[in-house]
């Protein structure tokens, strides 16, 4: 018999969640998602370090472009062992600026170019926020291809969809986790499960109205989570949960499908700015939770970029 790992890949693309380049070549996964959370963890292992000193090397003395080779040499070594796309992330202190965000992303693809990977191995991840779906929609009308991360509402899921972004991440997990805080519980049934249901409503939209946007499950607790998912277009799932699904034998149910998506009564209902504002303000969870999504991945790159200036200094000492 099959691991869930094996059958779970036959209904949905299987995306590793990490920065470790070591377990990318181990899980061999069709693509791989970054963030600054996960560089940092990589940045900081030993095993790491040639590719941190080559990035110095590169943008020194300037702080800013040696975190800019480090995103990319990172990328670039994570491509050498899978098939697919890897995601990188646009700093998320630009999440409000459409224009930074625009110039940033042009900027890591014109890094990737130099080097020799073409951008459409390329996904440039932001933030979903108006200014970033906004930006996205703008950079993929010149080939780039974007990873809308940090979703949380529907609304925000409309708009990428409206937007023809390639792709977007609802956090799966993140949801889970405010809605067992809120409800003062240590476990919610996946048959309630609203980071589930969430991810659901959503694939189930875009499918019933033909919209090209993929959808990619992300920030799962548990494997339940994720098989409660199969079918959706992409999973993006963490090394450990990774583990489990490969020690584990059995077929996989697809609980997802374009199919039974047709069926579905939900009414198409486009967004401008005002509505779309006003949609997501109405989702307490979701608001509360991109906030907090982008203060933590700025607090990272804030520790990287720190890490990476007391780098820089020790070297320039040592000249």
């Amino acid at each position: 018999m099959p691991s869930v790992l094996d059958s779970l890949k036959k209904c949905s693309i299987v995306v590793a969640d990490t920065g470790d380049i070591d377990a990318v070549a181990k899980w061999r996964p069709q693509d791989t998602t970054t963030n600054p959370s996960l560089l940092l963890a990589a940045a900081q292992d030993s095993r790491f370090l040639p590719l941190v000193q080559k990035a110095l090397s590169k943008g020194k003395p300037d702080t800013e472009a040696v975190m800019e080779h480090l995103f990319v040499d990172f990328g670039r070594e994570i491509l050498k062992h899978i098939p697919g796309r890897v995601s990188t992330e646009v700093d998320a202190r630009l999440s409000f600026d459409q224009n930074q965000s625009i110039e940033k992303a042009k900027r890591l693809i014109s890094l990737y170019e130099e080097a020799g990977v073409q951008r459409d191995r390329i996904l440039i991840k932001l933030a979903s926020t108006w200014e970033g779906i906004r930006a996205a929609e703008r950079l993929e009308r010149d080939g780039i291809h974007c990873n809308l991360t940090l979703l949380f509402s529907f609304a925000q899921a409309v708009a990428c969809a409206d937007a023809g972004v390639t792709l977007i991440s609802p956090f799966v997990g993140r949801i889970y986790d405010w809605h067992k805080q809120a409800r003062k519980v240590e476990d919610i049934p996946i048959a309630e499960d609203p980071g589930v249901a969430s991810v659901t409503k959503i694939y189930g939209y875009y499918k019933k109205h033909g919209y090209a946007t993929q959808v990619m499950g992300a920030s799962f607790r548990k494997t339940e989570q994720i098989l409660a998912l199969a079918g959706c277009d992409l999973l993006t799932i963490a090394p450990d949960l990774l583990e489990k699904l490969s020690k584990t034998e059995g077929e996989v149910e697809r609980m997802l499908s374009p199919e039974k998506a047709k069926n579905l009564a939900i009414e198409k209902t486009p967004l401008n700015e005002a509505a779309f504002r006003w949609q997501h303000n109405e989702d307490a969870m979701a608001v509360e939770k991109l906030s907090d999504g982008i203060r933590k991945f700025d607090a990272d790159a804030r520790k990287l970029e720190a890490a990476v200036s007391a780098l820089l200094q020790a070297a320039r000492a040592a000249a």
